[in-house]
């Protein structure tokens, strides 16, 4: 497994400090999330999913805890829309450049507005997806944010 991906790479760019954790990816994982933590070892919380949607029909990024769900009407209302939906793996996998299971917030194809949901500020350091299935990086929350142009929001459910 590479350790180097675009994700990895605009985090180094940015100049984040971060650390990458390997864990076997299971692709019949109900949660990928929860099938991260559960491998490397960690409360659900920590991990981080990264979620593609769309709110009034553009495309935006959120970032989760694995074990919670995005209220679409909280994820709309973050970007100042009236309506959100959940993306097509497809069309997540065209826009990003990164397979599900393996979408990075970090160095996506197309830079589209990113929201990290505001739960995640209360931990010192979160496992986000670093562009590759089985492979995650570990940095700080603020860091996250800065790294991905991201806002901060109550989003879940």
């Amino acid at each position: 497994m590479s350790k180097s991906t675009p994700a990895t790479l605009a985090l180094s760019k940015a100049g984040v400090a971060f650390e990458v954790a390997t864990y076997d990816y299971d692709p019949n994982a109900e949660r990928v999330g929860l099938q991260a933590a559960e491998a490397l070892g960690v409360d659900p919380g920590q991990v981080l999913k990264t979620l593609m949607a769309q709110v009034d029909g553009k495309p935006v990024c959120v970032i989760v805890p694995s074990d919670r769900e995005v209220s679409m009407k909280k994820l709309a209302a973050a970007f100042g829309g009236k309506a959100a939906a959940m993306m097509k793996p497809a069309d997540a996998e065209r826009l990003t450049g990164f397979k599900v299971g393996g979408v990075s917030p970090f160095g996506q194809r197309r830079k589209v507005p990113t929201a990290i949901e505001d739960e995640a500020f209360v931990l010192e350091r979160v496992y986000i997806n670093g562009g590759q299935r089985g492979l995650q990086v570990l940095l700080a929350p603020a860091d996250a944010m800065t790294a991905a142009g991201a806002i901060r929001a109550a989003l879940v459910a």
